[in-house]
């Protein structure tokens, strides 16, 4: 192998690779022969200077890039799919006509539920070529995984990548990605405290309503039927009693009007008696849904102002209530913890002492671990709920500002759904036969939670 100088490889391959693979290697400029060890003595000294030059290189090209992202500047080389470069402003975008009505209809379709799999095979199906193909079409660039014969091969990762990406929100985010060292070029994400962020810098093309019901769609798990189907209600039903989802029962022999929710818990263990059905029609909760939006929106439009006071009294004394109770819950756990933790001290005592034997000690050591497992795993749970709690404020003007954009809602679509609920909590009825007792329903609200007479029977 002949190059110009050592400079090109360094010592890794020269001195380490090369001779356990039986590899020649010729440095020209260098005067460097690998065959011939006279050629070699200043080899070692020769890669230490290389590797030093190298390394305060990338030092030198980090820090520039820091500082441009550190002013708000545009540091990627690639445009985003959706956008193109303004001829007039270095580093500032302009919406692409072309490619922004497809950055639209990928947000729309997570937006009803949708994951990246099934929106990746919707554009394929579409024929609509794929971000790389797209540059090479149009500017002629050909990257390292351009896939010529692959035109609309959209992948869940180039999806999922749209959705996440910020800059479909008007803002720029420097810094999102590094790689390992100078020598390690892997890509790794960088934590959120190293990235720049920096709003409205160029027009959006998604609006903040459309992203936030993304953010809510891509946190749960959208399982899809054995029809390849996904409910408009994936993530958003729980059962009242034991917490769990409730799962979707429809058939390709049923009718419409007979596909119905159970609680997944109890079709799991089904015979365990862990929890009971928890069943609800389809059809009688779209009607309940819808008629609760069309309410609750509608008094967020005609009285708003008492709407508002309402609202804010309402969720103070919510957050209050459920706070109390976390901190409450977290001061007897932590009790406890400290108790397991003297437990355990005392039984190592008495099995050295000779008063627990073996077996014992073991058999009570389990115990306590089990449950002091459980206990630590809850703690950092209610840690996260606490800190939430202390930090969420209600939104009362954001749900009237949607109030006002759906004014006219006839049909209970997925966008209609996910824009005004984020849950609802099915009860179970008071007899299990289908025709007799009421059944309660708790819906809550984005930005406002639950409201007086929500709790549709």
């Amino acid at each position: 192998m002949t190059q110009e100088d050592l400079s090109r490889l360094g010592r890794n391959y020269t001195e380490i690779l090369f001779p356990r693979w039986n590899v020649r290697y010729i440095a020209v400029n260098d005067n460097y022969d690998s065959l011939y060890s006279e050629s070699n003595e200043y080899a070692p000294l020769k890669n230490l200077f290389n590797e030093w030059f190298a390394r305060d290189t990338s030092k030198k090209i980090r820090a520039a890039i820091k500082a441009k992202a550190e002013r708000g500047e545009r540091v990627g080389t690639v445009i985003p799919y959706g956008y193109k470069r303004d001829p007039e402003i270095k580093g500032h975008l302009l919406i692409n006509p072309e490619t922004a009505p497809v950055v639209k209809m990928i947000f729309s379709l997570c937006a009803e539920g949708k994951g990246p799999r099934v929106i990746a095979n919707a554009l394929r199906k579409k024929k609509i070529p794929k971000p790389t193909m797209y540059r090479f079409m149009t500017e002629g660039i050909y990257g390292t995984v351009t896939d010529t014969e692959d035109m609309y091969g959209w992948a869940d990762r180039m999806v999922a990548g749209i959705l996440d990406n910020e800059i479909y929100l008007g803002h720029t985010v420097n810094c999102r990605t590094t790689v390992v060292s100078y020598k390690d070029k892997r890509v790794i994400d960088r934590p959120e405290r190293e990235q720049y962020r920096f709003e409205n810098t160029h027009e959006a093309i998604v609006d903040q309503t459309t992203w936030d019901i993304v953010r809510k769609v891509r946190q749960g798990k959208r399982r899809r039927n054995s029809m390849g189907e996904v409910n408009k209600y994936s993530g958003l039903l729980y059962c009242a009693d034991c917490g769990s989802k409730l799962y979707f029962v429809r058939g390709r022999t049923m009718k419409p009007d007979v596909f119905n929710f159970i609680c997944s818990r109890y079709r799991k263990h089904m015979g365990e008696k862990q929890c009971t059905p928890h069943s609800i029609r389809e059809i009688t909760l779209d009607e309940i849904i819808l008629e609760e939006i069309r309410r609750v929106t509608s008094e967020a439009r005609k009285h708003t102002a008492e709407f508002v006071r309402f609202i804010s009294q309402k969720s103070s004394s919510e957050n209050r209530k459920e706070l109390n109770a976390k901190l409450s819950e977290q001061s007897k756990l932590t009790r406890r913890n400290e108790e397991l933790n003297l437990l355990f001290k005392r039984l190592y005592e008495d099995n050295v002492l000779g008063k627990v034997t073996n077996e014992q000690f073991r058999m009570l050591s389990d115990g306590y671990n089990a449950e002091q497992k459980t206990t630590v795993k809850r703690l950092e749970q209610l840690k996260v709920e606490i800190e939430q709690l202390k930090s969420t404020a209600v939104n009362v003007e954001r749900f009237v500002s949607l109030a006002r954009k759906y004014t006219d809602i006839r049909e209970l679509t997925p966008e209609i759904l996910r824009t005004f609920i984020s849950k609802i909590v099915i009860h179970e009825r008071p007899s299990r036969k289908k025709s007799e007792g009421e059944q309660r329903i708790d819906i809550y609200f984005t930005h406002i939670g639950s409201m007086p007479d929500s709790e549709s029977e």
